[in-house]
């Protein structure tokens, strides 16, 4: 097998800086790390001279434009980094023939389902950011027959900004917090995910192209969620169940978007930890 060489851009987010952390783990694979100083990936002539230059096999495209609110606003940007500049990294990665990991949301459902959301459901986004990162996973499908797209939920890691540590940070602050508890789905630690997708390139050449659902085991509730992490740190703050009628916000959030990850189970034999585990595995992380 020839040497594997991953670009993965948006380096310096919860997930690119995840894979920053465990890279020597996996000695085999050599990495180039790419933050918007380094490529702007939403210019087509940037990327081809980069991919030109630097002949990858791979590209983790962790590269996102996440504030769900403000894409409400700034649809410009939204869409710029999360449809426009995939359909070039697409492009650039079929030319050169490289595999595209590109890393989507559970925000692509409208939050009316019942039961875990299946990678052949369909889609419906209730807010612009899902549209535009619907519109992204389309284009990376169109462009490269070889994509495989990693949707995700509830991203956390002991870097960026996340809930768990604006949780942490507020538990310090304050005495009593109100978290929403009528919206339901699946914690991920990113570290848990970035693992999965370096396993999958060790151990696959040519893995499945397709749509995979990715996060920790067990489906709960904000307010549960922020529960765990006062007991776990040990917080005297007081936390307390609100509807999302209470917490208003720009951007409609779906209630219900657990995601069932068989497919990815039993396409790649991933073993996939329970969200509870990989919060203690975070939170000590963050301590140390």
């Amino acid at each position: 097998m020839s040497a594997v060489k991953i670009l993965v851009t948006g380096s310096e987010g919860q997930l690119g800086s995840e894979l920053r952390a465990i890279q020597l783990q996996y000695p085999t694979l050599e990495f180039i790390f790419a933050d918007h100083s380094l490529l702007q990936i939403e210019d087509a002539n940037t990327v081809d001279t980069f991919f030109a230059m630097h002949k990858f096999t791979h590209c983790i495209n962790c590269a996102a434009y996440t504030a769900v609110d403000k894409a409400e606003e700034d649809l410009y940007q939204a869409f710029l980094i999360n449809a426009v500049a995939t359909k070039i990294l697409a492009v650039a990665c079929s030319r050169n023939n490289v595999i595209l990991f590109h890393i989507s949301t559970d925000y692509v459902f409208n939050g009316n389902g019942k039961s875990p959301y299946r990678e052949s459901d369909e889609t419906d986004p209730v807010n612009l950011y899902g549209q535009s990162k619907l519109q992204g996973e389309k284009l990376a499908l169109q462009y490269n027959e070889n994509t495989l797209i990693f949707r995700t939920s509830w991203l956390y890691s002991s870097f960026g900004k996340n809930f768990v540590k604006t949780m942490i940070r507020l538990m310090t602050e304050k005495q009593n917090i109100g978290v929403v508890a009528d919206q339901l789905g699946c914690p991920t630690y990113a570290r848990d995910l970035a693992h999965v997708i370096l396993k999958i390139i060790s151990e696959h050449a040519r893995p499945k192209p397709g749509i995979y659902h990715y996060c920790n085991k067990g489906i709960i509730n904000w307010f549960q969620f922020a529960s765990a992490i006062k007991e776990i740190t040990g917080s005297p703050c007081n936390v307390n169940p609100i509807h999302t009628s209470e917490y208003p916000m720009p951007a409609k959030r779906p209630a219900y978007s657990a995601l069932a990850t068989n497919k990815i189970q039993s396409q790649f034999g991933i073993e996939i930890p329970h969200w509870e585990e990989s919060l203690k595995i975070c939170i000590a992380t963050m301590r140390s």
